[in-house]
């Protein structure tokens, strides 16, 4: 590990693998956090993989549905997803693109392939708002590919930066509440990458294209693809390709450490909380 002698190196506490399930209107997906296994990893609340070839598992969508009290990240990878939402916002998310929705208070959205064919795969992610700003005004952080920078820290690694920073590079996506780190890091056949962790921020790596290795020395561990590693232990993570080219995600956050009371699209710090949203999103406040 390449990195100063007092930063203890991270390494895999427990792996996960999705399950598979379906939401919306049937859209075919692969729960990774949010399930039986691995109901939350504060702060993050979800993490859906989505990805396929037949159009039958994805053109339902996702209509209309409420949100209250933490955000949602979608990154596509591939396709086009149209999405809308009861405050008069409308925008694309096309192949590369993110992002960022702040629920907060409450609005009513839908996402809606806009593509009858071709492959559909991405990721959607929920983060947990703290209780101070879980009745902020919605607001959104949408970004296009172009404006996505990427990190090429050594040969055979390139790194899309969505939020936090690599080397100089820095993500345009902001959060302060829990200072985000998302990461598309692709690694070339028996490449490594070494990077350091914010203090104290939970983290996992998601492989979704081949396998690699996290950790060094005894502490090492492959994950294959999709596979998730639940990071602990230290800030210092090592990261390598098996003999093929490898991708996966890294995403870290500030726990927030506040209850979680969460009942469907739903997430607050009391089940009067709860109660009160479904009374307002009835009663058309949203």
């Amino acid at each position: 590990m390449n990195t100063p002698v007092d930063i203890h190196p991270a390494r895999v506490l427990r792996k996960v693998r999705g399950r598979a399930t379906s939401d919306g209107a049937g859209v075919k997906l692969t729960r990774v956090i949010g399930g039986p296994d691995l109901p939350d990893l504060d702060p993050f609340l979800l993490l859906d993989e989505f990805g396929t070839d037949r159009a039958e598992d994805y053109l339902a969508g996702f209509p209309e549905h409420p949100h209250r009290g933490f955000e949602t990240v979608t990154y596509m990878l591939d396709g086009r997803m149209r999405h809308r939402d009861n405050q008069g916002n409308e925008g694309l998310l096309t192949p590369g693109s993110v992002q960022w929705m702040t629920a907060g208070r409450g609005l009513v959205h839908s996402e809606m392939p806009e593509q009858e064919s071709g492959r559909m795969r991405g990721f959607q992610l929920w983060v947990n708002l703290p209780a101070r700003e879980k009745m902020t005004a919605p607001k959104y952080q949408e970004f296009a590919p172009e404006r996505i920078p990427t990190a090429s820290p050594g040969p055979g690694v390139g790194i899309k930066v969505i939020a936090g920073r690599v080397g100089d590079v820095e993500g345009p996506i902001s959060q302060p509440a829990t200072d985000p780190v998302y990461l598309d890091i692709a690694l070339d056949a028996g490449k490594a990458w070494d990077y350091v962790l914010p203090e104290g921020h939970n983290a996992f790596v998601y492989a979704f294209e081949g396998a690699l290795t996290v950790g060094e020395g005894e502490d090492a561990r492959a994950l294959e693809t999709h596979e998730m590693g639940v990071l602990g232990g230290g800030s210092g993570l090592s990261l390598r390709a098996g003999n093929q080219p490898a991708r996966a995600i890294l995403v870290a956050g500030r726990p927030l450490r506040e209850p979680v009371v969460r009942h469907g699209p739903f997430v607050m710090n009391s089940k009067q909380e709860i109660m009160q949203a479904f009374v307002d999103f009835q009663e058309g406040r949203f």
